[in-house]
């Protein structure tokens, strides 16, 4: 009997996941909102909206019917934007199998009730599935994935058989998982990596050179360990993939869509316009709001965090925020 594997999100990140899966299944679908999109990929091999020139297996195909895609599938990994994930899993929440993985490489914490991925889908699941619930995250640009370049991620659940499964249905000759327990340090060092990678980019579009980037890199991983920390995560989470390697290469990479609303910001453009000119989420700038609001709810100092939130939702000027994050109070480096 055939192998299938169901992909839900057909953007890059989906895309390249569903690459990835291909290596393992027989058959593996892509779920896209737009009829158009999935008729061009079955016709093409070949995702007409992103990375259009990279060729895709021919047993890869796309549906724009989200209940058929799951029926009969070994996996479902779910690629969706965070603020997207309540509507489109409550629509097929019902037409899940017990027992199969639901691979969640969302990376976003919901505005209105800061809930992470996982506290999302147990309030939108069925309770039978939630031990089936896994999630993938790590240093992956899309891109380089879809050309096979080797890449490692981490794969989280609550249950490390489920953790192992996963891992082994993701796993080929390019792109390696590692396995964990820490649902909570690795989503939340994916998701809050993605304010600080506008950050970074913000210190980019100003001009300000490595040394204030490294500072970005290095006090951001802080303050993430540290809501992460308080919030259950284990601390060497966030020395690994998920958390430091991950904020690395968003926070470097030109290929980082959080990195280039920063730069764009850094150069005096507002964020309406940064956007307009964008064909893809930049997860940060939902996350840098619920991550604002998170830490003072925590009370845990975020300082960069609220700097990108305010650039972002308050208008403050790039070089007063890094003006601020300069001239806060003197401390000690582990302590804030």
């Amino acid at each position: 009997m055939a192998r299938r594997a169901a992909v839900i999100g057909g953007g890059s990140w989906g895309t390249a996941l569903a690459k990835v899966l291909a290596a393992n299944f027989d058959e593996v679908q892509i779920w896209v909102r737009e009829a158009a999109v999935a008729e061009a990929i079955n016709q093409t091999h070949r995702n007409p909206k992103y990375q259009t020139e990279i060729l895709l297996p021919e047993h890869l195909t796309a549906t724009a019917d989200l209940k058929a895609v799951v029926r009969g599938a070994e996996v479902v990994c779910v690629v969706v934007p965070s603020h997207a994930m309540r509507a489109v899993m409550g629509h097929v929440a019902l037409d899940l199998a017990p027992g199969v993985p639901i691979v969640s490489a969302s990376k976003g914490i919901e505005n209105d009730t800061l809930m992470t991925m996982e506290a999302l889908l147990t309030d939108v699941l069925p309770r039978h599935l939630w031990a089936d619930l896994a999630f993938l995250s790590g240093p992956s640009f899309a891109r380089e994935t879809l050309m096979e370049m080797a890449t490692a991620v981490t794969v989280a659940a609550r249950f490390h058989g489920v953790a192992e499964q996963v891992q082994g249905f993701f796993s080929t000759d390019w792109f390696r998982c590692y396995s964990t327990e820490d649902v909570t340090g690795v989503e939340l060092g994916g998701a809050l990596k993605n304010v600080i990678a506008i950050a970074a980019g913000v210190a980019d579009g100003m001009g300000l050179g490595h040394n204030s980037r490294a500072a970005l890199i290095t006090r951001g991983l802080a303050e993430i360990s540290r809501l992460a920390v308080k919030l259950g995560a284990n601390a060497q989470t966030l020395a690994g993939l998920a958390g430091m390697g991950d904020l690395v290469l968003t926070c470097t990479g030109g290929l980082s869509r959080n990195r280039h609303v920063g730069v764009e910001l850094g150069k005096g453009k507002t964020l309406d316009e940064i956007l307009a000119g964008m064909n893809q989420v930049a997860e940060g700038v939902k996350t840098a709001r619920s991550a604002h609001m998170l830490a003072l709810r925590e009370a845990v100092e975020m300082p960069i965090t609220h700097e990108v939130y305010r650039a972002l939702y308050e208008d403050k000027p790039a070089a007063q925020a890094l003006a601020d994050l300069m001239g806060r109070r003197l401390k000690h480096e582990r302590t804030g």
